[in-house]
């Protein structure tokens, strides 16, 4: 723990965070430059990697406000809600494949604990074409970048018997993963380290402001560390406590998106094998639509074209009324074509609404047990996640002897 208590008088050698140092510093007497102490903790941290914990939120559905909207985009809320917890685990189980990280959680929103966030959005996804919109900030706040991700699956990839088992979107999950490790290329353990124990003290600060609140300073949403509490502080073993305590239960939740997946993945499969098809189809039916409906005008403008040059009305002009008949006739008939083909548009449209209806999210109350207390928990994930939190916090609170062990 000497590591820790040395890393508070270390400052200006991060982009993760910065303070000041008062000119003039003697060197002779007191504390060293943070340079000299930096070069020293350097040597000793160089030895073994620092991880950072991922929270990687369910992603922001992208679902538009209105039903018009989601009718003219082809976004279905039940089948997109479903989306934002798988494409989550899959961006997870990737990042963890790298073997550069520590802990990477899947949580229902980004008041979790975690040194880094992966915020996601669906912005398409259609079985055809995926795009997903990432974003990526440090407990400090601060967004280290924002990146669109996007890929169009081959019309043949569900044909190819190799790709049994493999996701038609795995390209977007592992490119984003691939940005995150090279975001911390070339970082040191030093400014690593210096950013968990920021998340320490904010996770400290949220069960205890005043005890912790000092160590902080936060401007504009950003917050920098000021220093660390000593290791032997009660106050400070009491949240590390209560921090694996809660570390866990994100842990058994994992589980929870890991059996929600493992209920739709056939499904889901089968839809986007499905929605693709039904995408190409409709597509071609939309086409077939504006094409016939096009010729359809054209052939009502040659009708009253030839109406109009024959109107003085004689013998000679039977054939030119013929000609106007039948091009009237032919008309009608494109026209109500042009409808047929909308009916068939509307059919794939309904089809893709019904396979997206088909998948749901389903969330059982939860009984959670804290040394001899019980509590049920309702509702969805996210305010399941909140009610636990609370509950947290209170056997915080009620905690009188701050050496009892939790």
């Amino acid at each position: 723990m000497i590591f820790k208590k040395s890393l508070v008088w270390i400052v200006c050698v991060s982009f993760f965070l910065t303070s000041c140092v008062t000119p003039g510093q003697s060197t002779r007497v007191g504390p060293k430059f943070s340079s000299q102490v930096a070069q020293v903790i350097q040597k000793e941290l160089d030895t073994s990697q620092v991880k950072l914990d991922i929270v990687v939120p369910v992603f922001d559905p992208g679902i538009p406000a209105t039903d018009k909207e989601q009718e003219e985009e082809m976004v279905w809320p039940e089948l997109r809600r479903a989306e934002a917890n798988r494409f989550a685990l899959k961006l997870k189980e990737e990042i963890e494949k790298t073997g550069r990280f520590g802990a990477v959680r899947v949580t229902p929103d980004a008041n979790a604990t975690g040194d880094l966030y992966v915020i996601g959005k669906i912005v398409e996804s259609n079985g055809e074409e995926v795009e997903i919109d990432i974003e990526v900030l440090d407990i400090t706040g601060k967004r280290l970048y924002n990146e669109n991700y996007d890929h169009e699956v081959h019309e043949k990839f569900y044909k190819n018997i190799r790709n049994k088992d493999k996701d038609p979107y795995q390209p977007v999950f592992e490119e984003a993963a691939a940005d995150l490790v090279e975001l911390l290329k070339g970082q040191s353990n030093t400014d690593l380290a210096l950013l968990q124990s920021l998340t320490e003290m904010r996770f400290a600060a949220h069960f205890s402001e005043d005890a912790f609140a000092e160590h902080l300073t936060e401007k504009d949403g950003s917050f920098q560390l000021n220093s660390l509490p000593s290791d032997n502080d009660p106050m400070l073993k009491r949240i590390r406590a209560v921090r694996i305590r809660d570390q866990l239960y994100i842990d058994n939740m994992q589980s929870h998106y890991e059996e929600f997946n493992a209920k739709m993945s056939e499904s889901y499969v089968a839809w986007q094998e499905q929605s693709m098809e039904e995408v190409k189809a409709m597509r071609a039916a939309k086409y077939a639509q504006a094409g016939k409906a096009v010729l359809g005008v054209l052939a009502v403008a040659l009708m009253i074209g030839l109406a109009a040059s024959g109107g003085s009305g004689n013998g000679s002009n039977i054939g030119t009324d013929l000609g106007t008949v039948a091009a009237g006739v032919g008309g009608a008939a494109l026209i109500a074509s042009s409808f047929k083909s909308s009916k068939e548009a509307e059919f794939h449209r309904e089809t893709l609404e019904e396979l997206g209806e088909s998948i749901d999210i389903d969330l059982g109350p939860r009984v959670i047990e804290f040394e001899d207390k019980t509590k049920e928990i309702t509702g969805d994930a996210v305010k399941q996640f909140a009610e636990w939190r609370a509950f947290l916090k209170e056997i915080y609170e009620q905690e009188k002897t701050p050496l009892k062990q939790l």
